[in-house]
């Protein structure tokens, strides 16, 4: 597994680091050391699978708020999508402000976004697909939200959402 921090504290883009030959490859997609190494979470109490029909179909931003704050680590295993995080924590120093890439089922990288920052994606293809851990059980009353397209954080997304949930 390759950890490459982002510019928000806590926050990783992660690669595979794969084992080709002539059948395919191998890679681990998670690795419980590799997290405690980096001082991450590792004890995921839930795994979610989300699925957007359509291209455009926009998706949060969404938090939960303490005591039942999350971590999540993302992965898109069918299609593209534009995932979002954004910096909530009132007290850091990247506060307001947000990282946005492409995850795909191609590119197979993933998102370990901490405890703090709002979430959101867009389908960059009809029939997108990810799964993603979290590090606390789902809370209604826990539940917060951004609106996507906010004029304090100025997220630039791709393509303009058709279908906003």
């Amino acid at each position: 597994m390759i950890f490459n921090p982002l510019n928000l504290k806590g926050a990783y883009q992660l690669l595979l680091d794969k084992k080709e030959d002539e059948r395919g490859f191998f890679a681990r997609y998670y690795c419980k050391e590799e997290f405690i190494k980096r001082d991450l979470n590792f004890n995921w109490v839930q795994m979610n699978n989300s699925f957007s029909k359509h291209k455009g179909t926009l998706r949060g931003l969404h938090f939960q708020t303490p005591p039942n704050s999350e971590v999540k680590l993302i992965r898109c295993f069918r299609g593209a999508i534009w995932d979002v995080m954004v910096d909530i924590r009132k007290n850091s120093k990247t506060y307001g402000q947000w990282y946005g890439t492409e995850l795909s089922a191609d590119n197979r990288n993933m998102l370990y976004i901490p405890e703090g920052f709002a979430h959101g994606f867009i389908t960059l293809t009809s029939n997108s697909e990810i799964l993603y851990m979290v590090s606390s059980s789902y809370s209604a009353d826990s539940e917060g939200t951004l609106r996507w397209n906010d004029p304090f954080h100025k997220i630039k997304w791709p393509i303009a959402p058709s279908l906003i949930s």
